[in-house]
């Protein structure tokens, strides 16, 4: 898990510096612009026994990452349940401004993928990132991508926000679930996007798969434990001022400071989960 969390904080980093497979710009034809960032990672550069993929999540400072955040919407799959418009527009499955595309992409393709017998996929990311790590698989089940699916060692997401309906929820774990489960949402204690849709009875949002939950109480003790985690456990831990900030900003909206992915990274490697079973049932 350490290695998707770390992941997913890289796909937040200048993809002009960093080294990896392949780094894709993707187009969103209903925000016209190249928003959806996704990066690759492997063991090794030829014949990769493991193959990572991580989305990137949230800008803080980008608008249309928090519209797509907060946007309700949803598109229905005939007999199947409903998913979240903007994150399928994300994900460059179509454009609700003309429906039919999303019913051509969501649709069971023909094509057919060569892999190698030894290669096995991890697919990962934190926010909006872990929306699409979880969409991503989701649409392979649609197409019947059973080659894929086999592969597919895990989806492990942070803090992410609902994807879709109970329905659509029954309708992946039944693929993901077996032998052993494969999807595992970690939320950090009061972070507000995993509350993302809201599932109220208007709006129906539910969450599905497995969830690691990390609790802490976000007091002001926790800002001061912060400022000396650099000392406690090693530079690696120490906390530059942008996420001091955030962290003086979770004081007033509690929240949005414990969606930070700095968070989710002392969680995972100094903290204690206590696993919930999100049934869709």
């Amino acid at each position: 898990m350490d290695l998707c969390l770390m992941a997913s904080k890289l796909a937040y980093g200048n993809a002009e510096v960093m080294h990896f497979v392949d780094f894709y710009d993707c187009w969103d034809d209903y925000q016209k612009e190249k928003s959806t960032q996704v990066f690759l990672l492997c063991d090794k550069p030829k014949d990769a026994n493991l193959i990572l993929i991580s989305f990137r999540g949230t800008d803080l400072f980008d608008a249309d990452d928090w519209s797509t955040d907060f946007d309700y919407s949803w598109y229905e799959i005939p007999n199947l349940g409903k998913l979240h418009m903007g994150f399928l527009e994300a994900l460059g499955l179509g454009n609700r401004e003309d429906t039919t595309y999303f019913y051509h992409h969501l649709q069971k393709r023909s094509t057919k993928h060569s892999f190698s017998e030894r290669s096995a996929g991890i697919v990962t990311g934190h926010s909006l990132g872990g929306a699409l790590a979880i969409l991503f698989p989701t649409v392979l089940v649609l197409h019947e991508e059973t080659e894929l699916l086999q592969k597919l060692l895990g989806v492990y997401t942070f803090g992410q926000p609902r994807i879709g309906n109970r329905q659509i929820g029954r309708f992946v774990e039944a693929h993901l679930d077996h032998p052993v489960p494969k999807y595992f949402r970690v939320v950090y204690y009061n972070d507000l996007v995993p509350r993302l849709p809201y599932d109220d009875k208007t709006f129906l949002y539910k969450h599905f798969g497995v969830c690691l939950y990390y609790n802490s109480c976000y007091i002001e003790q926790e800002l001061m434990t912060s400022l000396a985690m650099g000392y406690a456990y090693g530079p690696e831990y120490k906390e530059g001022w942008f996420s001091i900030f955030i962290r003086l900003l979770g004081l007033l909206i509690p929240g949005i400071s414990a969606h930070c992915i700095t968070n989710y990274v002392n969680s995972i490697r100094l903290g204690k989960f206590r696993g919930i079973r999100m049934s869709s049932d």
